[in-house]
């Protein structure tokens, strides 16, 4: 009987797409076939599946590659596009391990088309048999375009060489430093190759003692070789010596890839210099020993004890035996969780806080998300426990949330994260909770930072402050401090998670947590927090009066709100107006956009709540930092630059219709304003009014009586604000937006947030150029951003004219109450000198000295 000599393998399409020949692959080390040969694949899907029966002996470390050995020792290269090595794995999700036993179709990798395909030359993938010695013939389909599971080709090859293994007799290279900017991945491996095509003996590559077989493109991807790391050429046979000179000289000169210089490889690569071996200059630092800074999440001035938490992590095992077992344990701890919300719920309407139980109703919506069960699904198949699952599906997703660098979207990952740990823990067996029920009185408590969950089940009672040393004014933990009334600070130097039982002082107005108070300083504060509640109760006496400030100019005092109920609040609280009404309300958390008739009803019960206070109506904000679900919008790496605000209405100008026919509809309520967000040019403003008038002359509607404006969030529209007066009504500055694109700076950052100060002389003087720009012609102008309710600021607003104020709803009558106490020309002088000032720093300390405070009031107030 003959010896069988060669074998014929079938190879399917590992993806849906257009076929192509290695030559027309825009990379010369697979069109030359340096590597292998095969096919290649313009992929449609994104979805990367096994060829054929296989076993995974690697996955490149950027995920863009993986290798497969067959029964009979053939080797498959699939190499997802060109250069893509470059994304460091980004856009890439491996699907399988090395070690797996693999079918046909299996699904290997998971890529993001939109991510991969922006940041690579081709994303044309290459399917390909490595060892193309043993290739007696290749036989690749006639179809132009294929599905995944198709037969792509098929090959008869020989049996496998004889193996190149290291043994003592061996001749080495002395070490050489490989300056390659991603390292030895298929191009520079090919290149490899090719250098020692000519030499007649055995040639390996040696990296801290694992070796590849020299002539393997794939064996030498697998020593996953990174720029900067040492190698070692061994070689063996007649030619040995001439191999090791010609392949060390291809080496140590970057084997001819573009970018490659030697010039950056250090001498010594692993240095002993530390980056992190000093401490940030940008984070605020108190000279004080005895003082910790921080920014203020929630208002307050509060004494007390730190209490630390440092929660216990659970622990699991990474794999498991039965999936079926797995998942019912998922399943049975996902029905706990989620009993536990509904029991959240329905204490957060018992306590009167029914609008905060819309976070806790939305986490049910994150826990029952089909994406994110079905991805865990896919990992139980692949032998995964179920908290392993679990856990890697959580991080997942939040990952995108939070790399996505927005503070909406970031709270939203931290919710994501706190509904995972909520199942984690459950299926460790410890406490959903990772606050302790009771905790002592005046307590402060401390953590790196705290989910929702922790804090909507507070005692004010006990909990007087909590202190974090991560999060932002802007998280779900702070919205919920706030409504609880309990001072909060976030971004806190670490130095406080030591510091559990100690006596402090917490001042969120002054930023700062004073230790070990003296009975002189906690006296002192008593007095602070006795005249500041006698202020709340005289401010709230007095809300219905007008804000007329000490020398006879009036300012409207209006609020922001952000759904119907909080129009009544506003009328209670003494609020002259909406200075803004976030439309946003309407449109998110739905699977589904709201019809024409549900917008038309809800803004015509804001107008009759209001009666004739006008209502600034600010149409649909969002973007790619604040998605819908039914409104699909293109991915960015920077969603703040990108297609937000009025340019998501204007692009879709559907949506921005739809608004506007429902505002028309409902003006004759009461007293209508519009109002277009992030306008940046004049170009966007004639668009966003053309839209007006059009829909306008369909429902035969006099908007003659309806006021047209622009927020002012970026600096473009501040420095064009002259030009821009001319074609509205009023101006509305968003000093929130305002301040982050104005500085750099996002105001959620977790390290920055304390130097995004909207107090900062840059941003205050663009309020300046604004509030001319618009009394020049003849056209008001308000503040609708945090800094419109901040005591710092509001002497320095009156100084530079603003003609209204629209802060937080329960903030109005003590606005109302400080702009009464108030000189204008006083504060004229006082804004010109915050404009003058250095940086926010300066201006907040110009505001808070004792000369400032009565200066402010002027003349009539002394007298």
């Amino acid at each position: 009987m003959n010896k069988k000599t060669s074998t014929t393998i079938h190879l399917l399409a590992p993806f849906t797409g257009v076929c192509c020949p290695l030559s027309q692959v825009p990379d010369a080390a697979f069109s030359q076939k340096m590597v292998g040969d095969g096919l290649a694949i313009d992929p449609t899907e994104n979805i990367l599946h096994a060829p054929c029966d296989a076993t995974v002996t690697q996955i490149h470390p950027s995920k863009h590659a993986v290798t497969l050995l067959t029964a009979t020792g053939i080797e498959i290269l699939l190499h997802i596009g060109v250069d893509t090595v470059k994304l460091k794995g980004e856009g890439f999700k491996e699907l399988v391990k090395v070690g797996d036993a693999v079918k046909a179709k299996t699904p290997l990798i998971e890529l993001d088309l939109d991510k991969v395909g922006c940041g690579v030359k081709s994303l044309r993938t290459v399917i390909l048999l490595t060892d193309m010695t043993r290739i007696i013939t290749l036989t690749p389909t006639t179809e132009q375009f294929v599905n995944a599971g198709d037969l792509l080709f098929s090959a008869e090859v020989s049996a496998a060489a004889r193996a190149v293994t290291k043994s003592d007799d061996m001749v080495s290279s002395a070490p050489i430093v490989v300056i390659n900017p991603t390292g030895i991945h298929a191009r520079p491996a090919a290149a490899i190759v090719t250098a020692i095509k000519a030499f007649d003996c055995d040639v390996m590559i040696d990296k801290a003692g694992k070796q590849a077989n020299a002539r393997s493109v794939v064996g030498l991807m697998g020593l996953d070789i990174a720029f900067g790391e040492q190698i070692v050429i061994l070689a063996k046979g007649k030619d040995q010596q001439a191999a090791i000179a010609a392949l060390s000289e291809a080496i140590s000169t970057g084997l001819g890839e573009e970018g490659a210089d030697a010039s950056l490889v250090t001498k010594n690569v692993k240095s002993d210099f530390d980056p992190f071996s000093e401490p940030s200059l940008l984070l605020q630092t108190s000279q004080d020993p005895r003082q910790l800074i921080g920014v203020e999440a929630s208002p307050g001035q509060v004494k007390g004890r730190l209490y630390v938490i440092k929660a216990e992590v659970p622990k699991f095992d990474t794999f498991a035996d039965d999936a079926q077992v797995e998942q019912q344990t998922l399943d049975d701890a996902m029905k706990v969780a989620n009993q536990t919300l509904v029991e959240l719920v329905e204490e957060l309407h018992n306590k009167d806080m029914g609008q905060k139980a819309d976070i806790f109703v939305a986490h049910q919506e994150l826990m029952s998300d089909p994406d994110l069960y079905d991805d865990c699904i896919i990992e139980l198949q692949q032998g995964k426990s179920a908290p392993y699952a679990w856990s890697k599906s959580i991080c997942r997703q939040a990952d995108k949330l939070a790399g996505m660098e927005n503070p909406l979207l970031a709270g939203r990952a931290t919710d994501l994260i706190d509904v995972g740990n909520r199942v984690s823990r459950i299926m460790a067996g410890l406490s959903q909770d990772t606050i302790p029920a009771e905790l002592p009185e005046n307590t402060i408590l401390v953590a790196k930072d705290l989910t929702p969950s922790d804090t909507a089940k507070l005692n004010p009672a006990f909990v007087k402050g909590i202190c974090t040393t991560l999060g932002g004014a802007s998280s779900h933990s702070a919205i919920l401090a706030r409504a609880m009334g309990i001072a909060a600070m976030a971004g806190v130097e670490a130095k406080i998670m030591t510091l559990h039982g100690t006596e402090v002082l917490l001042d969120t107005a002054k930023g700062y947590l004073l230790l070990s108070p003296t009975e002189a300083e906690i006296a002192q504060l008593d007095v602070i927090k006795n005249a500041a509640e006698q202020q709340k109760a005289s401010a709230f006496a007095h809300k219905d009066e007008t804000a007329v400030t000490l020398d006879g100019v009036r300012f409207e005092i209006a609020g922001n709100i952000a759904k119907v109920s909080d129009a009544q609040k506003l009328v209670e609280m003494g609020g002259e107006a909406v200075g803004l009404l976030r439309s946003e309300f309407l449109y998110q958390d739905q699977s589904v956009a709201p019809s024409e008739d549900d917008q038309e009803q809800v803004y015509r019960a804001v107008l009759q709540t209001l009666g004739q206070r006008p209502l600034v109506v600010r149409t649909l904000d969002v973007g790619g930092d604040k998605p819908l679900a039914y409104l699909p919008l293109p991915k960015e790496d920077n969603p703040f630059l990108g297609e937000r605000g009025i340019r998501v209405g204007l692009d879709k100008p559907a949506v921005l219709r739809q608004q506007v026919r429902a505002l028309l509809k409902a003006a004759e309520a009461g007293n209508l304003r519009i109002m277009f967000p992030m306008v940046a040019s004049l170009f966007e403003l004639k668009l966003a009014k053309q839209v007006v008038k059009e829909e306008a002359e369909k429902l035969a509607i006099d908007i003659s009586g309806i006021q047209i404006g622009i927020m002012i969030e970026v600096p473009s529209a501040a420095v064009m604000a002259d030009v821009l007066a001319e074609h509205v009504d009023f101006f509305s500055i968003g000093t929130n937006d305002l301040t982050q694109y104005t500085l750099a700076i996002d105001r959620g950052h977790p390290k920055l947030a304390a130097i995004a100060d909207g107090l900062h002389p840059a941003v205050l003087r663009l309020i300046d150029m604004t509030v001319k720009a618009a009394h020049a012609k003849g056209k008001w102008a308000g503040i609708c951003g945090g800094l419109a309710g901040e005591k710092d600021a509001v002497p320095i607003l009156v100084g530079l004219g603003i003609d209204e104020l629209s802060v937080s709803v329960p903030s109005i009558p003590e606005v109302k109450h400080q702009v009464r106490h108030l000189n204008q020309q006083a504060c004229q002088l006082i804004a010109a000198k915050a404009m003058s000032c250095a940086d926010a720093k300066d201006v907040r300390a110009l505001m808070r000295d004792p000369n400032t405070l009565l200066a402010v009031k002027g003349d009539i107030e002394k007298r």
